[in-house]
């Protein structure tokens, strides 16, 4: 029999609950992760306009009460994008006969993709309207970003959600839901990839030392969209490379006769693939332009 994992029992999507007559208050990791991850990055950005020999001409591009100001059109940004990315990129049919239940973000359904336009479009407008190049703002933004997304798959396997194709590798957890209860002989099903802990590693952990390596070491932010561009072209490759053992989402799967999941997409690419190429081209862009103005 092959060694598998079950899911950690003590693990749940809820912190803790209060219930006030018929309403019911709680709080999620999911929501925490958020959280956390906005005021980690808060506290970040405000600790490097603190280092004006960071940025070029060694001067902070802003002031801690402007970061404070770009935090709440950032939050805004990652929410309605987010939430609009996954209606329109994974469920268009669904929210366009259920229209209300659009803003039910209680409910789950965020897109990184989306919150990321969301949260470049915001971070444009705002360098804009407060007069700072939006090289400086988007560098900011790119070298806090995998604090956030580290948490956030963290919170997505405590979720027991987003995870792998069935292994028998001896790290295979079983995750609620992923074959229901599992009798001996159906182990090899029921045990999946981690995926979830796959991306808070590449995309959190990984990417973001190697953004701060090139940050506080080799003096990236002064030369403006490197940042951006790495952090770009770094979590595309690394969301492209995860989604080759990653489940893709309900509505992009089949069941043929025999039982066997079949992905489905175009050239053979699941959606975070494909929403995935665009950025890896971007980042690649960036950061030429970033070497030619040097």
């Amino acid at each position: 029999m092959p060694f598998v994992i079950d899911f950690p029992a003590f693990l749940h999507p809820e912190i803790f609950s209060l219930h006030l007559g018929g309403f019911t208050l709680a709080l999620r990791w999911y929501a925490l992760a958020y959280i956390a991850g906005f005021l980690i990055g808060w506290r970040l950005i405000v600790a490097s306009m603190r280092r004006p020999d960071w940025w070029p001409g060694n001067r902070a591009p802003m002031t801690a009460e402007q970061v404070e100001a770009l935090l709440t059109w950032i939050i805004v940004g990652v929410i309605l994008g987010g939430r609009l990315g996954f209606v329109l990129f994974y469920q268009p049919g669904y929210y366009l006969a259920h229209p209300a239940r659009i803003v039910q973000v209680w409910e789950g359904g965020m897109s990184f993709h989306g919150g990321l336009l969301g949260a470049t479009l915001a971070g444009l407008v705002f360098a804009w309207r407060q007069g700072i190049a939006p090289s400086a703002v988007g560098d900011s933004m790119a070298m806090v970003i995998p604090v956030g997304l580290g948490l956030g798959r963290i919170a997505n396997f405590i979720n027991a959600e987003l995870w792998g194709h069935p292994t028998t590798l001896p790290w295979g957890v079983v995750f609620p839901g992923a074959g229901g209860v599992c009798p001996p002989d159906w182990l090899l099903i029921c045990a999946r990839h981690p995926t979830q802990l796959y991306e808070a590693g590449m995309e959190g952990v990984l990417l973001g030392l190697v953004l701060w390596v090139m940050v506080t070491r080799l003096g990236a932010l002064r030369h403006p969209w490197r940042v951006t561009g790495t952090f770009l072209s770094g979590y595309a490759l690394a969301r492209i490379v995860v989604e080759f053992w990653r489940m893709p989402d309900d509505q992009f799967l089949a069941v043929d006769p025999a039982g066997y999941v079949i992905r489905l997409g175009d050239f053979g690419l699941t959606m975070g693939q494909t929403l995935s190429l665009p950025m890896l081209a971007a980042g690649v862009v960036l950061i030429l332009l970033s070497r030619r103005r040097a």
